[in-house]
This record gives structure tokens, C-alpha cells and sequence, in this order.
């Protein structure tokens, strides 16, 4: 019976999608969920599994926060909600061992009002499903209406939203207490919205962490030598965020030690690129090495150029002085280039510059480089 209720509601939204989900969902729960009187025999554990598709351990330890259920009837109504919202057997598996009280909410009276004033803040059923899934116990409290209202006015859309959801469950913090003064502190460092969103997708704790520690993670990046006012400034703090002094202050002496650079020049990379505090130290030195042996730079002009060491060796660093080199040694190429200037350009204007001239002398020059690039490095460049 449960199945054939799923599939009548699930066939009924996806026949009429002009109408929200959540208003059709309340008309047709009123006709198809079915009447079911107490049963004092209902076994819940059973339930979980045979229904819910738990395993028997999730199950057991769900049914002790379900032990006052004696009949199936309001879980199968939240199942035949969750399922007409699009939801998996395995996403509602997985909402059920992290929530089993979501098996107890009133699809009339709670879940339904939120499903509609999701859909009204122009959440798509699709959306509407993914928070079900990642916000478990909170969608199932009104206050999520107004906290996804602030959060969407931030994040400006709600996949940016959903992108923080899926990381951290924001909507478990205190707007007032936590979120709006670290977002308001943040705001007076500079930072726009759309900073702040991008910051969170990729640091999400930052404004759900409290304001004292996001006011010491400021006055870290400051110290690395990025100012407020700064471009670089939100790549600084994330790049310290959730550092310790202790930690940076070893990063440090590794760049020291590991690049032979002077505190002057650990001091001028680090503001000039931040993420050296945070990138992997086997990559950075394998970059490193290369624009050393390879390419033939000095130590102390990668310290005022850090960028370079952010850049993918293989995707870009090693194919580019490839292509480079054999322009250089067939006297395709009037002066030694800058770089600099051929790492850090877009692909499109480094195929501008230094591809496209020698198209005629060099047929096969760019099919090698987007082969190098590839990870196809060839052993030579060819003319022929």
C-alpha cells in the first residue's frame, strides 16, 4: 500500500509541475494517505529496516528515539512526503539514521508549511530534497524559513547555499548570536557578500565559529602582512584560517629552509600569496625544484613571484616551458621571455603569444602543447 501511495503522489507532481510541490502534496496526502487506528504490536525496528531500509544496527539504535510509536501510520505519511519530494530510498535511508524523530513530524502541520514556504523563497522540489537530506532535523522546524531567507540574501543563490550545506549544517547555528556579528565584522574588513560567499563555500566554519576567534583569524592574516584594504586579504584569511601561531610559525621556517629564502622574502611571498601557509609541501617543492633545475629561475625572483608556485606543474608550468623552449632553440623567438608573463597568462593569450605566431614554421606546435598539457608530454616538439 505505502509503494503504490508513493509512486500516485510522485506520478501526481511530476504530471502538474505548475503547481508547487509542497501545495499539491497537502491535497494529496488529504486524498491518498490512508486512515490506520494504533496498533499495540507495531514493531518499530522492524519497521526501519523493512521500510526505511536501514541496516539492522542503524535500526536498533534509531527505534530507542522511536519507542512511543504504535503504528505506522505518521511514518509512512513522512515517507510518502519524502518520496513525493523526489527523494531516494537510499537518501531516505540516510535522513532516517541521522533523524529517526523525522519519522514523527506532522506532514499537515510542519513538514508540508515548510516544503511551500521553501518553494515560495524559489526553492525547486530538487532543492527542497537536497536540504531535507543535509538539514535532517532543522527541516523540520519553521524557523528554517527565515534563516534560509538571510542565508539566500548572503550566499545569492541557493546553490551556493546547498554548497555550504553540504559541508556544515549552518542551519544548526544562531543567526543573531553568531552568524550576523562575524558576517557584520567581516563586511567591516572589506569584504563584500559575494567575498564572504565564495569564503564559505570553501571555509564554512567562519561565520558559524564564534566572533572572538574569527576577530584572532583577522588579526592573523593582518600579521602575515596582508592588510584589510588589501585584494589579497580573503585569501589570506583563508589561507590562516583555523592556523595556530605554532603552525604558521613551522610553515614559515619550512619556506625558509626548503626555498633559501630571508625572512624579507618568506615575508614578501607569503603577502604576496597567501596559500603557501596552507599548499602541500611536496607539491610546492616539486614546483620549486622545477623552476630551479629546469627553468632556470633564481630562488629570490620566485620569492617575489610566488604565484608560480600555485600553478599546476604538469598542467601548465612543465608544458608552457616545453612549448617555449623549442620556439628559443629554433630561432622562432627574437628575445628571452619573461617568465613570469608565460606562466601566469591565460592559455588562451599564451597561445596568442608565443603559439599561434608559428603556425607556419611549426604545424604541430599547439596539438603538442594541448597534448603536454594532457599530461602527453612529448619527448620533443616537432616541425614536421
Amino acid at each position: 500500500m505505502l509503494l503504490r501511495l508513493r509512486c500516485y503522489i510522485l506520478t501526481q507532481l511530476l504530471s502538474s509541475p505548475s503547481a508547487s510541490p509542497a501545495s499539491q502534496l497537502h491535497r494529496l496526502f488529504s486524498a491518498a494517505a490512508p486512515g490506520a487506528s494504533p496498533n499495540p504490536s507495531f514493531a518499530v525496528e522492524e519497521y526501519l529496516v523493512a521500510t526505511c531500509g536501514l541496516t539492522r544496527p542503524q535500526a536498533l539504535k534509531a527505534s530507542a528515539k522511536l519507542s512511543h510509536l504504535r503504528s505506522p501510520a505518521n511514518p509512512d505519511a513522512v515517507l510518502a512526503f519524502l518520496a513525493g519530494l523526489g527523494l531516494s530510498d537510499a537518501d531516505v535511508a540516510a535522513l532516517v539514521a541521522r533523524d529517526p524523530q523525522f519519522l514523527c513530524a506532522s506532514v499537515e502541520r510542519t513538514l508540508t508549511p515548510v516544503a511551500a514556504g521553501l518553494s515560495g523563497l524559489g526553492l525547486s522540489r530538487s532543492d527542497i530534497a537536497r536540504l531535507a537530506s543535509l538539514a535532517a532535523h532543522k527541516f523540520r522546524q519553521k524557523s528554517v524559513l527565515s534563516k534560509l531567507q538571510y542565508y539566500l540574501r548572503l550566499f545569492g543563490t541557493s546553490h551556493n547555499f546547498l554548497r555550504v550545506m553540504k559541508f556544515s549544517n549552518i542551519l544548526s547555528h544562531s543567526i543573531e548570536r553568531v552568524v550576523k556579528p562575524n558576517v557584520a565584522y567581516l563586511r567591516e574588513c572589506g569584504l563584500q557578500d559575494c567575498d564572504i560567499a565564495k569564503f564559505c563555500i570553501q571555509r564554512p566554519r567562519m561565520i558559524i565559529s564564534n566572533p572572538e576567534h574569527v576577530q584572532a583569524m583577522v588579526a592573523c592574516a593582518e600579521n602575515i602582512g596582508v592588510p584589510r584594504a588589501s585584494g589579497m586579504f580573503r585569501h589570506a584569511l583563508q589561507a590562516v584560517a583555523f592556523l595556530g601561531e605554532e603552525e604558521i610559525t613551522v610553515r614559515v621556517g619550512y619556506l625558509k629552509s626548503t626555498f633559501r629564502w630571508t625572512d624579507a622574502e618568506v615575508g614578501m611571498a607569503v603577502s604576496k600569496f597567501p596559500p603557501l601557509l596552507r599548499g602541500s609541501e611536496k607539491s610546492l617543492q616539486r614546483r620549486f625544484e622545477f623552476l630551479i633545475s629546469e627553468v632556470g629561475l633564481e630562488s629570490a625572483y620566485i620569492a617575489q613571484r610566488p604565484v608560480m608556485l600555485g600553478l599546476s606543474l604538469e598542467g601548465r608550468l612543465r608544458p608552457r616551458h616545453y612549448a617555449v623552449k623549442f620556439i628559443k632553440e629554433n630561432g622562432l623567438l627574437k628575445c628571452d621571455p619573461s617568465y613570469y608573463t608565460v606562466f601566469k597568462e591565460s592559455d588562451m593569450t599564451f597561445k596568442k603569444k608565443f603559439i599561434h605566431p608559428h603556425k607556419e614554421a611549426a604545424p604541430h606546435l599547439e596539438k603538442d602543447y594541448d597534448a603536454a598539457c594532457k599530461g602527453e608530454v612529448p619527448t620533443n616538439f616537432r616541425f614536421t
